[in-house]
C-alpha cells in the first residue's frame, strides 16, 4: 500500500490539475478557469512542488466551429500543456483545418495511424516530455479504440486508424521503454480508452506511474486499492483518474515520487465546477465569440442536474423532447440520452444555455418508423443499464413512456397521443402496419450507436437544416408565463 500525503519530505512532490471530457460545456469551462487559478494561486509559491496541467480529451465536441474554438481557447487559457485526442476531437470536417492551427498543447495518441494527407496527421504525437523544477516527466496519449462507433463518421475520420486492444497496450509500453531509455522515471499516460481497458493497460504494462482517464465518463474519487489503484507488471503502484463528464467536475491529484520514480504519496481530489464562479473576463470573451445573446424565455424551477447521466429519468430532457414534439408537429420526438449535455437552471434562457444543453447541434429528420421500430429501438437504447460505461443511453421522448428494470428490460410502453390519450403498445408483438412520424437527430437516424434498424432512408419524411435548439426558441418565445421541469413520471424505473 501507499500512503496519503500528510508530511513533507525529500521525495519530488507533484501536483496535477486535470480534465477530461468536457464536450464543449462552456458555461463550466469558465467555472473551471476559476478553480484554475485557485489552483495556482496556492502552489505560487511552493518552491518545491512540480505542477502540470494535462487533459485525456472531448474537450471539443461536434462540427460547430464557435464551440470547438472555445475548447482550444479554454485549455490554453487553463494552461493544459498536453492532452490525449478524443473522439470528438476528430467530429469536425470541414473546418477542421482552421481549428488545428489554433491549438498551441501537444496532441498525443500513441495508438493511432493517420493518413499522411489528413491535417491531423503533422498535429498528433505519440509523447512528450515535460520538466518542472529540473524533473522530467514522460506523457503519453491515447484516442480511443472504439473511434469508428463513437465519431460522427467523414472523410477525417477514415483516414483514421486506431489499433486494437491488444495493439494498443503494446503501442503505450512502446513509448514507455522509449521514455525510459531517455532516463525518464515518471511516466504520465493521457487515456482517452475508458475504466476497463486503462485497468487493463496499469495491470499489464511497466513503468507508467499515473494514467488520466476518459471517455468512459466515470468519477473516481479518493484512491482504493482495486478501483483506481493498481499494480504494474513489476510491483509498482500505478494510479488512475478520471473526472466525469461535461466539465461538472475537475481533478487535482497530488503525488510524491522517490529517486526511482516510484509513488510513495498519493491524494485524488475532486472538485465540484458548480462550487465556482464563472470567470468574468472569459465569459467576456466567450461571449464574444458566440455572438449577441438573445434571451428566449425563463425557468421558473428545474431539478438539479443527473447524477447518472446515461440511464437516468431526466425531466430536462422531456421538455426539450416535447418543444420538438410541439415545434414540428409529429407524433414521436426522441432525444437520446448522449444528445443532451446540460441542464436547465432557475433564470433566463439565452443562446449561451442552449449551446450548453445541446453542444452537438445535430440536424433533425422527421422519419416514417413503424411500432416495431420504435419498441425495437427502445429495448436496444435500455440495454445501457447493463452495457460497459452505460452506452449508448436511453432514450427520452415525447409521446412515449415506459417502465424498464434496472438490468435493462422494458416491461410496458405507451403511446400518448396529442390529446393527452394514453394508448399501450403490445411490446412482445409491436405492429409492423402502424407508423408514427418520429422526430430523432441525424446520427441516430443513420443507425449509429448501434441503432441500425432506425437507419431507413426510404423512410424519411423530411430533413431539417437545423437542430432542436430551434425548436426550443420557438416553444419557449410562445411560452407567456416561466417554465416549470419537472419529471412527469414517463419513465419509470423498477428493481
Amino acid at each position: 500500500m501507499i500512503n496519503p500525503i500528510n508530511q513533507t519530505n525529500n521525495n519530488v512532490k507533484t501536483s496535477i490539475f486535470y480534465i477530461n471530457d468536457y464536450h464543449g460545456k462552456s458555461i463550466n469551462m469558465e467555472r473551471t478557469v476559476t478553480a484554475s487559478n485557485e489552483f495556482d494561486a496556492r502552489n505560487k509559491n511552493k518552491k518545491d512542488v512540480d505542477t502540470l496541467k494535462l487533459s485525456s480529451g472531448d474537450i471539443m465536441i461536434g462540427e460547430e466551429y464557435a464551440t470547438n474554438q472555445i475548447a482550444v481557447m479554454f485549455q490554453r487559457i487553463l494552461g493544459i500543456t498536453a492532452s490525449a485526442v478524443g473522439n470528438h476531437e476528430y467530429d469536425m470536417q470541414e473546418k477542421v483545418s482552421t481549428i488545428l492551427p489554433q491549438v498551441h498543447m501537444n496532441l498525443l495518441a500513441s495508438n493511432v495511424k493517420i493518413n499522411p494527407k489528413n491535417p491531423w496527421a503533422k498535429k498528433i504525437k505519440s509523447s512528450v516530455i515535460e520538466e518542472k523544477n529540473g524533473h522530467k516527466y514522460g506523457i503519453i496519449g491515447t484516442s480511443p479504440i472504439d473511434l469508428d462507433k463513437r465519431s460522427k463518421q467523414g472523410i477525417i475520420q477514415r483516414e483514421i486508424k486506431v489499433d486494437k486492444a491488444k495493439e494498443t497496450v503494446q503501442d503505450i509500453q512502446n513509448e514507455v521503454n522509449k521514455l525510459q531509455a531517455q532516463g525518464i522515471n515518471k511516466i504520465i499516460l493521457l487515456s482517452h480508452l475508458g475504466l476497463t481497458l486503462d485497468k487493463i493497460v496499469a495491470n499489464q504494462t511497466q513503468g507508467i506511474d499515473v494514467i488520466l482517464g476518459g471517455h468512459s465518463h466515470d468519477l473516481l474519487f479518493d484512491v482504493k486499492e482495486g478501483e483506481n489503484l493498481f499494480y504494474s507488471k513489476t510491483g509498482e503502484p500505478v494510479i488512475i483518474t478520471q473526472a466525469g463528464r461535461d466539465g461538472k467536475n475537475f481533478g487535482i491529484l497530488n503525488l510524491e515520487f522517490d529517486e526511482n520514480g516510484v509513488i510513495k504519496k498519493v491524494q485524488n481530489n475532486i472538485g465540484l465546477t458548480r462550487n465556482f464562479k464563472r470567470n468574468a473576463p472569459v465569459k467576456y470573451i466567450f461571449d464574444k465569440i458566440f455572438g449577441v445573446k438573445e434571451t428566449y424565455g425563463y425557468i421558473k424551477s428545474a431539478p438539479p442536474p443527473l447524477k447518472k447521466d446515461l440511464t437516468e429519468p431526466n425531466p430536462h430532457a422531456y421538455f426539450i423532447a416535447d418543444c420538438i414534439r410541439k415545434d414540428l408537429d409529429c407524433d414521436i420526438a426522441i432525444l437520446p440520452s448522449p444528445n443532451i449535455r446540460g441542464y436547465f437552471e432557475q433564470g433566463k434562457v439565452d443562446s449561451r444555455t442552449l449551446v450548453d444543453l445541446l453542444p452537438f447541434q445535430n440536424k433533425l429528420y422527421k422519419m416514417n418508423y413503424s411500432e416495431k421500430n420504435i419498441v425495437d429501438a427502445f429495448k436496444q437504447a435500455a440495454k445501457s443499464f447493463t452495457n460497459v460505461a452505460n452506452k449508448p443511453g436511453i432514450f427520452y421522448a415525447s409521446g412515449i413512456k415506459y417502465t424498464v428494470t434496472a438490468n435493462g428490460h422494458i416491461t410496458s410502453m405507451t403511446y400518448i397521443d396529442k390529446n393527452g390519450k394514453e394508448i399501450p403498445i403490445d411490446i412482445d408483438n409491436p405492429r409492423t402496419d402502424k407508423f408514427y412520424t418520429t422526430v430523432l437527430n441525424d446520427y441516430t437516424a443513420l443507425g449509429n450507436d448501434g441503432f441500425k434498424e432506425l437507419n431507413q432512408p426510404q423512410n424519411i419524411l423530411e430533413k431539417y437544416p437545423f437542430d432542436a435548439t430551434k425548436c426550443l426558441k420557438e416553444v419557449l418565445k410562445q411560452t407567456t408565463e416561466p417554465v416549470e421541469i419537472k419529471d412527469d413520471g414517463r419513465i419509470k424505473i423498477i428493481d
